[in-house]
C-alpha cells in the first residue's frame, strides 16, 4: 500500500518535470537517472529523439562519496557537452527531488561550463 503511494508521489513530480520541459522547448535536456550505487547523465535531442552523449558513475571511478562521484559525472557529460557545441541545455530531473546526488550533477556541469 505504503509503496504505490510513493509511486504515485513520483510519477506525478516526473510529469510536472516533463511538462516544465516542454514549455521551455530547447529541444536539448540533460537527463539524469539515479539507482542505489550509480549516477547515469544522457543529453537528448527531444527533436530527433536520440541520445547524443552520455556519462555514468561507472566510468570516472571516482572513490568516495556518492555525491562525489554524481559531480564528477556532471563536469563530464559537461565537457563532452561543450566538445560538441552545445552551450544551454534543460536539466531535466525526472522523478528526483532536486536534493543529494541530482544537485550535485547539476552543479558538476555548472563548473564545467554549461548553461542550465
Amino acid at each position: 500500500m505504503k509503496q504505490s503511494l510513493i509511486n504515485k508521489r513520483n510519477n506525478r513530480r516526473a510529469i510536472r518535470t516533463r511538462t516544465k520541459i516542454k514549455s521551455v522547448g530547447n529541444g536539448v535536456r540533460l537527463s539524469v537517472f539515479r539507482s542505489n550505487t550509480n549516477v547515469y547523465a544522457q543529453i537528448i535531442d527531444d527533436a530527433t529523439g536520440k541520445t547524443l552523449m552520455s556519462a555514468s558513475s561507472l566510468e570516472t571511478k571516482t572513490k568516495g562519496k556518492k555525491t562525489d562521484a554524481s559531480k564528477n559525472v556532471g563536469k563530464t557529460i559537461a565537457e563532452k557537452a561543450l566538445k560538441a557545441g552545445i552551450k544551454k541545455v534543460v536539466f531535466d530531473k525526472g522523478k528526483y527531488k532536486y536534493h543529494g546526488r541530482i544537485k550535485a550533477v547539476a552543479e558538476g556541469a555548472r563548473e564545467a561550463g554549461l548553461s542550465l
